[in-house]
C-alpha cells in the first residue's frame, strides 16, 4: 500500500536567500539525494540559483544552506510529494507565488516497482505513473513557455530501462519508455530556442534500488554507477546540446546492442538482465 494517498502537500520549508541577479534558477525535483541532489549541486556550484523539491524537508533544508554558504547562490527548499495528483501544479503556485521565475527544469524525482505484473500492486504503480509520468510532463507544460522565452532548458532523468521493454519491470520500463519519447519529441519542438536533453543512466548507486523491489532484481547484481559522475555527464551533455545522455561505456554499449538486435533476441537479453 503506498504511503502516499494522504499527503496533498505543497510547503516551502524555509526562506531562501534573495535571488541573484542575472543568475539562471533551476527547479530541480527529487533534490534531496542521488542524482537529483548531485544535479542540483552543480547547477549551484556554476552559479545559478536553485529550487530544491523533495519529501524530505529536513534534508532540502540543510542542503539549501549548504549551497547558500559554499557557492553564494539563492536555494529555495519545497517540500512536496510530487506523487499525489495535483502537486505538480500547486508546486508552481507555490513557486510563482515567491516571484520566482525558472529558466531550467530538472525532473528527476521517480522511483521504480519490481516483480511480475500479476502480483505487483496496482497504487504503488499508480503512483510510479504519475510521479515518473504525470508529473514531468505537467510541470513541462507550465514551464515550458517561459523556459522557450527565456532561452533556457528542460533536462529529463529517463533510464536506459527506457530503451528497451523491462520484464519484471514491465509498468517502471514504460514510464522510462514514455519519459525519453517525450524529450525527445519536445526537444525538436522548442529547438533551437530551448535545449531538451533525457538522461538515461544504467543502475546507479542510489536510494532508488533499495525501494519498490528493485534490489531483488538481477540488475542490482551488477557494478552499480556512482550518482556524481553520472550527474555530471548528464549536465555536460545538457550543457553542450546533448538531446539523449547515457553514461558509462557499458550502458552505451547496451543501449547499441539493444537497438540493433531482432527484437526477439532483444526481449531475450532484456528478461536475463532483470531476473533475480
Amino acid at each position: 500500500m503506498s504511503d502516499r494517498s494522504n499527503d496533498t502537500t505543497v510547503l516551502e520549508t524555509e526562506s531562501a536567500g534573495v535571488p541573484t541577479p542575472d543568475a539562471e534558477t533551476a527547479l530541480v525535483t527529487g533534490a534531496s539525494s542521488g542524482i537529483g541532489q548531485e544535479l542540483a549541486h552543480l547547477f549551484a556550484a556554476n552559479g545559478s540559483d536553485v529550487v530544491l523539491v523533495a519529501r524530505r524537508g529536513d534534508r532540502l533544508r540543510e542542503i539549501a544552506e549548504r549551497f547558500e554558504r559554499r557557492h553564494g547562490v539563492s536555494a529555495m527548499p519545497v517540500t512536496a510529494d510530487l506523487a499525489v495528483e495535483g502537486a505538480a501544479g500547486r508546486l508552481h503556485e507555490t513557486i510563482a507565488e515567491r516571484r520566482r521565475t525558472v529558466d531550467v527544469l530538472v525532473n528527476n524525482a521517480g522511483f521504480g516497482v519490481y516483480g511480475r505484473f500479476t502480483e505487483t500492486a496496482a497504487d504503488e504503480e499508480a503512483a510510479m505513473r504519475r510521479l515518473n509520468i504525470e508529473t514531468p510532463t505537467r510541470l513541462a507544460k507550465l514551464y515550458a513557455p517561459e523556459i522557450k522565452a527565456r532561452g533556457g532548458g528542460i533536462l529529463n532523468v529517463a533510464s536506459v530501462a527506457g530503451v528497451v521493454p523491462a520484464p519484471r519491470a514491465a509498468v517502471y520500463g514504460a514510464t522510462k519508455a514514455y519519459l525519453l519519447s517525450f524529450s525527445e519529441a519536445l526537444a525538436e519542438e522548442l529547438a533551437p530556442t530551448a535545449q531538451v536533453t533525457a538522461l538515461c543512466p544504467g543502475e546507479t548507486d542510489t536510494g532508488f534500488m533499495r525501494r519498490g523491489g528493485m534490489a531483488a532484481s538481477g540488475v542490482a547484481d551488477g557494478r552499480l554507477l556512482d550518482p556524481a559522475q553520472v550527474a555530471q555527464t548528464g549536465y555536460h551533455g545538457f550543457r553542450n546540446g546533448d538531446r539523449v545522455v547515457v553514461p558509462g561505456v557499458r550502458d552505451k554499449l547496451r543501449a547499441l546492442l539493444y537497438r540493433l538486435l531482432p527484437r526477439d533476441l532483444m526481449m531475450k537479453a532484456s528478461r536475463q538482465t532483470w531476473e533475480p
